[in-house]
C-alpha cells in the first residue's frame, strides 16, 4: 500500500435536467391544456470523512469525479427523477483546497463530518409553469441549468496531539515505540522512518493522547534536501511539538547547533508553525552524564520546557508523559472556557495551513496543471511502498 498525502481531483456535479414541452391529449379531449413536468435537480458532490481510510492514494488512479445529472420532465406533470448524489469517501484530518482559488472549502476532522464541493444543477421548468388567464397554450419551458466543476487539492494532515521533530536518528521513532502500541521500523542509519507513524500514548484508563512521528528533517529540507519537508505538514494540527536532540551523536556534531538547524528549516517551512509550544527532550541521557550540554541547551532556550530523557531505557520518559498530559488538558479546557484564546488559535490554524499550502505548491505541486483528461501516472517520484501505521 502506498502513502500519499496529497493529490488533485476534479469533481463536476450533475446538470438540472430539461423542463418537458407537452400538452394533454386524450380521446374526446384535443386540447387539454399544458402538462409538462420540470425536470430533476443535478446530483451533488459530496465527501465524507472515513477513519477506515488513512492514504489518499485512491485518488491518484481515480482522480475524477462526475455525479448523475437530473433526468428530463414528462408528459403529464411527471418531474424527472433527481441525481443521486457522489458521496466520496476521505481519510479523516483531509483538508480540501480550491486549486483555482486556493481557498479551504473545508476539513475533514471527524468521522461522518461532510463537505460539499460541488452543487448540482437546478432543474429546468416545464410548460405547465408558465400557463395563465392570457397563455393557455404556453410553449415556453426553461433547460437544466449545469452542475458545478471544480478542481481540488486534498491535503492529508494527520491528527495528532503531539508531534515529533528531530534530525535522523535523533530516538523519535524509539521513543514512540515505547509509550506506545506503534512499531515503526527502527534502525540505526537515517531515515528509517519514511511516512508518518501515529501512537496512542495512554498514561491512565481515562487519559491518552496521539503522538505523530514523522521522518527525519535535515538542513536545506525547506528546499527539498533529504526527504524534503514534504511530512512537516502533519505537525500542523498538533499543539505542542517535541523536538528531540540526541546530546551524543555518532558524527560528533554539536547539539546545540543541530537544534538550531532544523528549528531553522521549521521556521522556513512555516512561521506560524514555530508559534506553537515546543518542548526541547535531550535523548540518550543513558549513555552520557554530560549535564553541561543539557544546561547549555537550557541557557540557549530559557524560555522552553526541557526533558531529558533516554528513549531506549526509558529514563526520564514518565515525567515528559504525565506533563504532556497535563498541558493537554489544560489546553483543552482554556479552548472551551476563553474565546479570544479560542479565537487565537483558529487564526493560527489558518496561518499554518496558508503557509503548508503555500509550500505545497511552490515546491511540491500536484498536477495542479494536468489537463483534466490527461493519463494519470500512478508512479509518482514521492510514493513509497510502505504501511501507514495506527493504533
Amino acid at each position: 500500500m502506498k502513502f500519499v498525502d496529497e493529490a488533485v481531483i476534479d469533481v463536476e456535479a450533475g446538470a438540472g435536467g430539461n423542463g418537458c414541452l407537452s400538452f394533454y391529449r386524450a380521446k374526446n379531449i384535443a386540447k387539454g391544456g399544458p402538462d409538462g413536468g420540470d425536470g430533476g435537480n443535478g446530483g451533488d458532490v459530496v465527501l465524507i470523512g472515513d477513519d477506515a481510510l488513512n492514504t489518499l492514494v485512491d485518488f491518484r488512479f481515480q482522480p475524477r469525479y462526475r455525479a448523475p445529472s437530473g433526468e428530463q420532465g414528462k408528459g403529464r406533470d411527471r418531474t424527472g427523477a433527481a441525481g443521486d448524489t457522489l458521496t466520496i469517501r476521505v481519510p479523516i484530518g483531509t483538508t480540501v483546497v480550491d486549486e483555482e482559488t486556493l481557498d479551504v472549502v473545508g476539513d475533514v476532522e471527524h468521522v461522518g463530518d461532510t463537505i460539499l464541493v460541488a452543487k448540482g444543477g437546478v432543474r429546468g421548468l416545464g410548460n405547465t409553469r408558465f400557463k395563465s388567464s392570457t397563455n393557455r397554450a404556453p410553449r415556453q419551458t426553461t433547460p437544466g441549468k449545469p452542475g458545478d466543476k471544480r478542481r481540488l487539492r486534498l491535503q492529508l494532515k494527520v491528527i495528532a496531539d503531539v508531534g515529533l521533530l528531530g534530525l535522523p536518528n535523533a530516538g523519535k521513532s524509539t521513543l514512540i515505540s515505547r509509550v506506545s502500541a506503534s512499531r515503526p521500523k527502527i534502525a540505526d542509519y537515517p531515515f528509517t522512518t519514511l511516512v508518518p507513524n501515529l501512537g496512542v500514548v495512554r498514561i491512565a484508563d481515562a487519559a491518552s493522547f496521539v503522538m505523530a512521528d514523522i521522518p527525519g528533517v535535515i538542513e536545506g529540507a525547506a528546499q527539498g534536501a533529504g526527504l524534503g519537508a514534504q511530512f512537516l505538514r502533519h505537525l500542523s494540527r498538533t499543539r505542542v511539538l517535541l523536538h528531540l536532540v540526541d546530546i551524543l551523536p555518532i558524527d560528533q556534531s554539536d547539539p546545540l547547533e543541530n537544534l538550531r538547524t532544523i528549528e531553522g528549516e521549521l521556521a522556513a517551512y512555516s512561521g506560524a508553525l514555530m508559534a506553537r509550544e515546543i518542548w526541547i527532550v535531550p535523548n540518550k541521557i543513558d549513555v552520557t552524564d554530560d549535564e553541561a550540554t543539557i544546561e547549555t541547551i537550557r541557557a540557549a532556550f530559557p524560555d522552553r520546557q526541557v526533558f531529558p530523557i533516554s528513549a531506549a531505557t526509558g529514563a526520564g520518559v514518565t515525567a515528559l508523559l504525565e506533563a504532556l498530559m497535563r498541558h493537554i488538558d489544560e489546553y483543552t479546557l482554556r479552548l472551551e472556557e476563553d474565546p479570544e484564546f479560542a479565537r487565537r488559535e483558529a487564526e493560527l490554524l489558518t496561518a499554518i495551513g496558508d503557509d503548508v499550502l503555500r509550500h505545497s505548491i511552490a515546491v511540491r505541486p500536484v498536477r495542479s496543471n494536468q489537463p483534466v483528461d490527461a493519463p494519470v501516472d500512478d508512479d509518482d517520484e514521492g510514493e513509497i511502498e510502505v504501511v501507514y501505521q495506527r493504533d
